[in-house]
């Protein structure tokens, strides 16, 4: 555990004013579209200048920090946090305090975490429960989706209170925890459609619900009650069953779609086939899944990373997966921090269903996907910023007050080393668990200094937090880089424009191909239902809303991790996908 100084309950106001000024010169601003030399002059948490020096007079008594040799970036966004969530029989040790410590530790200035209703709980009680816990604990700045774990003529009236007054547009959808969260097919049509009316975004998490309890009764029947069994309960195809289905319901309903935590390959290119066929979805990855898989946990350490979806056996996942956020496939980073201590993990041993899921990540988060996607060249770093921050903040509504470094925006502001090593442990990260799953790793990537609007939070490994001086901040509907895509008001680029992004694209379309990063075919999904569906115009309107880290070309087919068997089964339904070569050499299938 880290031996920072004790938080500090609020600021106090002659605190406040002697950090009310900051002046950031010499540094190299990177958002996710572009990059550029200049200085940042803040004023009461909020930038008020970016330019060259030569532009600006500094009034006395600002804090000045040379930045040089360093980048200013966003501060991180982090959108998938369980914070002292009460989940199998524990509750996660992590609370809004030390939660949001180890986030701005790390260089992530915002949350956005999960309230989950029991079911027949109240939406809004649930809301109100989870503000009190925040409120006054939350070091950085915050927002909430909230969960549908439950469908109802209430709950549907209490999704336009949330959307209209209580400043929440996201709402998640369960399709695993059966007898749970679990909604079928028929409720989640009505719930995406409820949505859809609301100008919100839905988000799911996709695991097939029905067959991991069956698998689950088989394997505790079989005598596997290890953590093995866990994975061996919810396999890769199993996700990929779901976030097919997923998109196809939301799609049906004209909805936009967040997959939330996906953690395998097969579901990240099912979200890259969805968007190219016009499918308005997001995929999100975690920082478990990108800083590790199970191949190299020992088996007396496998019951401490136990999340779901799980983390994947194959080594190669991690690759996969930071090979789709470079050429978008997916967009964003989530920690999915839901931390316990030994003790908690111990309350499943002898039963893998009773082991409460969650891992740490929240702090590790930006310098994982530093490591695994910049430093390995995988990712530029207007990418990482797109990736780490700014897709966030579009979809959920709070670009360009978020995820941005200029004019007007909060100065949530990070400025990090991208040389800088610093190796992760449990003796000095800032989470309240006792244990950390990335322990060992040395990682590139560190933030010299956090600000968190405006007041300098993280200092050369210094933190020093103020705790409730975080603010719930609304996520507005009708996010436009969402609801234009859906609405058609988002033109096709003009020729001169999409050459002006090929030139801009060379470098990185260069290194891909030596790094041999296939590129997803350009095929619709519904091809992949041999037609079954309606064949959208080509191209999506989903995209980055940076061109960085995307190329353009075709996938060798025969490298394809995917094949199309024209079979028929019993009723006559076409087209089974099967995945090549799986981790373990079976291979596997879905309808």
């Amino acid at each position: 555990m880290s031996t920072s100084p004790k938080p500090v309950k609020k600021v106090p106001i002659h605190l406040q004013s002697a950090q009310n000024r900051v002046y950031i010169k010499n540094g190299e601003i990177v958002n996710h579209d572009k990059s550029f030399k200049a200085d940042v002059y803040i004023e009461d948490g909020i930038i008020k200048f970016v330019g060259p020096s030569s532009e600006i007079t500094i009034p006395g008594g600002v804090r000045t920090i040379d930045a040089s040799g360093l980048m200013i970036i966003p501060g991180g966004i982090d959108p998938h946090t369980h914070m002292q969530l009460p989940f199998g029989g524990a509750v996660a040790v992590d609370d809004f305090y030390h939660g949001t410590k180890a986030a701005v530790a790390g260089g992530t200035t915002m949350i956005i975490d999960f309230v989950l209703p029991n079911k027949h709980e109240s939406m809004i009680e649930a809301y109100d429960k989870w503000r009190s816990w925040a409120d006054p604990k939350v070091c950085c700045d915050y927002g909430l989706h909230v969960g549908i774990t439950w469908w109802s003529k209430s709950v549907s009236e209490e999704l336009g209170i949330l959307c209209k007054e209580l400043g929440v547009n996201s709402f998640k959808t369960f399709m695993a925890y059966k007898n749970l969260y679990q909604l079928n097919d028929s409720d989640l049509l009505d719930v995406f459609e409820r949505i859809r009316g609301l100008n919100g975004v839905a988000m799911v998490h996709a695991e097939n619900g029905d067959i991991i309890a069956k698998n689950t009764q088989r394997l505790l029947a079989e005598g596997i009650t290890g953590p093995e069994g866990h994975e061996l309960s919810r396999p890769e195809e199993v996700e990929a069953e779901a976030v097919h289905r997923a998109c196809v319901l939301a799609h049906q309903m004209k909805t936009p779609l967040f997959v939330s935590g996906l953690t395998s390959k097969s579901s990240a290119e099912l979200v890259g086939r969805a968007r190219r066929s016009g499918y308005c979805v997001f995929g999100e990855t975690l920082a478990s899944s990108l800083g590790r898989s199970m191949s190299g946990v020992p088996k007396g350490d496998r019951i401490y990373c136990i999340t779901s979806p799980p983390i994947r056996e194959s080594a190669e996942t991690p690759r996969q997966l930071m090979k789709s956020l470079a050429y978008d496939d997916l967009q964003l980073t989530g920690s999915d921090n839901c931390t316990f201590n030994k003790e908690h993990k111990a309350l499943g041993k002898g039963d893998f269903t009773k082991i409460p899921n969650g891992v740490n990540g929240v702090e590790d988060r930006m310098s994982l996907v530093w490591e695994k996607g910049v430093h390995a060249g995988l990712l530029d770093p207007c990418r990482f910023v797109a990736v780490t921050s700014t897709n966030a903040a579009k979809i959920f509504n709070i670009y360009p007050q978020k995820g941005r470094i200029a004019v007007g925006s909060d100065a949530d502001i990070v400025i990090w080393n991208p040389n800088a090593t610093r190796t992760i442990s449990k003796d000095t990260h800032h989470h309240a668990c006792d244990f950390n799953i990335f322990e060992g790793m040395t990682v590139h990537g560190v933030c010299e200094f956090v600000l968190v609007r405006g007041r300098i939070c993280a200092e050369r490994g210094n933190v020093r937090v103020a705790e409730g001086f975080g603010r719930f901040i609304p996520t507005p509907v009708r996010p436009p880089f969402v609801y234009d895509i859906i609405e058609g008001k988002v033109q096709a680029s003009s020729e001169e424009q999409q050459e002006h992004q090929e030139r801009q694209n060379g470098n990185v379309a260069k290194r891909f191909a030596e790094l041999d990063i296939q590129i997803p075919v350009q095929e619709p999904l519904s091809a992949m239902l041999a037609g079954n569906l309606p064949m959208p115009a080509e191209g999506s309107l989903c995209s980055t809303p940076s061109v960085r880290g995307r190329v353009d070309g075709k996938r060798d087919l025969q490298e394809s991790s995917f094949s199309i068997s024209e079979e028929l089964d019993k009723s006559g339904v076409r087209a089974c996908i099967k995945v090549k070569n799986p981790p373990g050499g079976k291979s596997s299938g879905f309808w």
